[in-house]
């Protein structure tokens, strides 16, 4: 009545003696829209676990497509900096790229949890800057590696109004998970599975959003459809082993035809790729049946995702809040089964392990629409920086992502794409009878746009890949190696394919230690003047010997983490003043 009142008076100013209820209730839903617009955006993060794009398995997810997809932007080239879920992770929360945050693996001394910590990050990362805006935060599921039942305290995770986290060895554990609520002590969940669990908690957390008064951060993380891990894992009880997924029971039976996509690159006759990759054996019939198996499984899993999507937006869709709630879908990082003869896993630079599902819908954004930039996952916090209206960070490595066609940020046609450590192999059956295979260190470049789309790699071992994936969309005729007479045949945008090696070296040398600014733009740092912005101009013909001179991207040794000396040259020349070289410092 109150507000009814106050609408009345506001007609009277305008000389409307009196309103009818329909013209009352029209005013009242406009000054809503106003309020609205004028509080901050919600945001609403959901998170999956290793889930692959290439392999297609956002089309065994119709309720998410339904939500998100047909009601948002779909980023078609949206990619992970390291195919590792810590390292990832924590890329993501701070929008550093992981040789700037020295979080390189799942475990320590070098990842996880602990190391996250020594960084200071703890206190340092998106949802503590959300709180310092004015924000209300919650997560429930996987935050990061190795926090454990033992580390969670030491000390507990910053930044969140209410959080219920999956804790190591039972992160992974299907029907054994264990939750740690705030400040209390763990919680067994023992024969249930964890993606029921999740979901009652991500709608408990919604509820306490939806009643705060302050705009609101939530976070859900299911670890679907990760690979089932036995609770020992962690507990230094034998070699980490990581079986298929395991399903909700009414999911169990879903999908049986369903088999991992033939492509030109699944189990190819000929070994493809350098160093150890390039040494897996060609799969038999049983091997190939398992990693079907094991694909299904994986559909299966995600089905309780599904359905956790579907629940948590038409929850906000009942409520007075979906209109100006930004919605984000996505994965820590992709995955591959039986491509490139490899078994189950990531930890790998092509495209299955580090292109990831990313759709994001909410007030401003048009419905159904395909952006095809270049993003990635060090994108996001300068994003939700910018749809909050927060300042950008001079720290951030990424650029906000050009979702309401006025972004302040940068397009750019390059992924910083880095890995150090073991490959992590995974699948009982498929896994060569080893869960891991070391020196599987890495510095890449991925670059994609209208005219060229490239993956050029250097591993610590100095061997080199180079794939021109617009003739060959699943990397398996690597350039560099190629014959004098191959490469000729094979020339890129007319241009011989040594030049272009030269280019891509010179940017990978700036990316493989950028920090800020130039990892945005990091033409700039080898033409300081301007007049190159992208590979197509730094193709002219004037700057051939300036490349040619250019320290080359290569390692001193095999380590498995970022340590500096083992990394080969750090910085690259610039062009300045015609023709004369700087040393870049």
């Amino acid at each position: 009545m109150k507000f009814r009142n106050e609408v009345l008076a506001t007609l009277s100013l305008f000389g409307v003696a009196e309103a009818s209820l329909g013209s009352v209730n029209t005013m009242k839903d406009a000054l809503q829209q106003q309020s609205a617009v004028q509080r901050p955006p919600n945001f609403l993060f959901i998170m999956s676990d290793d889930q692959d794009l290439l392999l297609d398995s956002l089309s065994y997810t119709p309720l998410t497509m339904k939500h998100m997809r047909d009601k948002g932007i779909t980023f078609s080239n949206h990619f992970v900096t390291t195919a590792l879920c810590c390292p990832s992770r924590v890329s993501l929360w701070t929008g550093r790229l992981a040789h700037n945050t020295n979080v390189t693996d799942v475990h320590p001394p070098w990842g996880g949890y602990p190391k996250f910590v020594e960084g200071g990050f703890d206190k340092n990362f998106l949802p503590v800057w959300l709180q310092q805006a004015g924000y209300d935060t919650y997560y429930t599921g996987k935050l990061m590696n190795a926090h454990s039942i033992q580390s969670y305290v030491s000390p507990h995770v910053s930044g969140f109004n209410g959080s219920d986290f999956l804790l190591d060895p039972y992160t992974y554990d299907y029907m054994n998970a264990t939750y740690q609520r705030n400040h209390k002590a763990p919680v067994s969940y023992l024969g249930r599975h964890t993606t029921e669990v999740l979901t009652e908690k991500a709608m408990g957390f919604l509820e306490d959003a939806l009643t705060g008064e302050r705009p609101f951060f939530l976070a859900v993380s299911p670890i679907a459809p990760h690979s089932n891990m036995n609770g020992t894992y962690g507990a230094g009880s034998g070699p980490l082993w990581m079986d298929e997924p395991i399903p909700e029971e009414r999911h169990k039976h879903l999908f049986p035809e369903a088999k991992v996509p033939r492509t030109a690159n699944f189990n190819p006759k000929k070994p493809t790729g350098v160093s150890w990759i390039h040494d897996l054996p060609f799969r038999n019939e049983t091997e190939v049946d398992y990693n079907d198996h094991y694909y299904r499984q994986r559909l299966r899993a995600l089905q309780g995702v599904d359905e956790l999507v579907d629940q948590l937006i038409s929850r906000l869709e009942r409520s007075d809040k979906l209109d100006n709630t930004y919605i984000i879908y996505t994965s820590d990082n992709g995955f591959h089964i039986g491509q490139h003869r490899l078994p189950p896993g990531k930890t790998c630079g092509f495209d299955e392990d580090i292109r990831v599902p990313f759709f994001i819908r909410g007030p401003g954004i048009p419905e159904g629409v395909v952006e095809n930039s270049v993003t990635t996952h060090v994108d996001l916090a300068p994003t939700l920086y910018e749809l909050a209206g927060i300042p950008l960070r001079e720290d951030f490595d990424g650029a906000p992502m050009r979702i309401l066609g006025n972004s302040v940020g940068t397009l750019h046609e390059h992924v910083t794409v880095e890995y150090w450590g073991q490959a992590m192999l995974e699948g009982g059956l498929s896994n060569l009878g080893k869960p891991t295979v070391p020196n599987n260190t890495y510095k890449a470049a991925r670059i994609l746009s209208e005219e060229y789309n490239l993956y050029y790699s250097v591993w610590c071992n100095n061997e080199h890949e180079l794939y021109d994936l617009t003739r060959d969309p699943h990397q398996i005729d690597n350039l560099y190696t190629a014959t004098t007479e191959d490469k000729k045949e094979a020339e890129i945008m007319g241009y011989d394919i040594s030049k272009v090696i030269s280019r891509l070296d010179a940017l990978l040398l700036v990316l493989k230690s950028c920090k800020g600014s130039s990892c945005i733009e990091p033409w700039s740092v080898l033409h300081p003047h301007g007049s190159v912005r992208n590979l197509r101009d730094a193709l002219d013909g004037k700057y051939d010997s300036f490349y040619h001179t250019q320290p080359k991207v290569s390692f001193d040794r095999c380590e498995y983490a970022y340590i500096i000396d083992a990394e080969g040259p750090q910085h690259a020349l610039a062009y300045r003043n015609g023709y004369s070289l700087d040393a870049w410092v």
